[in-house]
């Protein structure tokens, strides 16, 4: 199924202004970001492709959803479903892990967050390896 070119710059550009709509909550913008790319072919279903396009439009504010992250989250006993809506749910998770943690994790961008996670049950998972991710001050 091909889309012309001008529908697929349309739809990405819903979907960019979306993810950078700060009068919107994180959840909220991730779940209109990815509203706005379900019309694409490759967007219907799953979060991980959508979820990439919405953090490189918007870097500071979303996260990548990866299964690796979405294990860690149930390793510390927060459950995710798979069901619809399933991105802006991971994007409150991350809000809700950084608004409980101490500093200086608190102050991690949700990209940082998702990268923790994505480590966290991995084998060799040190602390000093996180150091080199930018906090929020480090990327305004």
């Amino acid at each position: 199924m091909a889309l012309p070119d001008t529908e697929v710059r349309r739809t990405t550009a819903a979907a960019i202004t979306a993810a950078r709509d700060t009068s919107l909550t994180r959840s909220a913008a991730a779940q209109a970001g990815r509203a706005a790319l379900t019309p694409l072919p490759g967007f219907r279903t799953g979060d991980a492709l959508a979820s990439a396009v919405l953090t490189a439009a918007a870097p500071n504010r979303l996260a990548v959803y990866d299964q690796r992250a979405h294990s860690a989250l149930h390793t510390l006993g927060i459950a995710l479903s798979h069901a619809p809506g399933r991105y802006a749910r991971y994007i409150k998770a991350i809000d809700q892990l950084l608004t409980a943690a101490p500093d200086p994790i608190r102050h991690w961008t949700a990209r940082t967050m998702d990268t923790a996670l994505y480590w966290l049950n991995q084998p060799i998972t040190t602390f000093n390896q996180l150091d080199q991710y930018p906090t929020k001050a480090d990327t305004t």
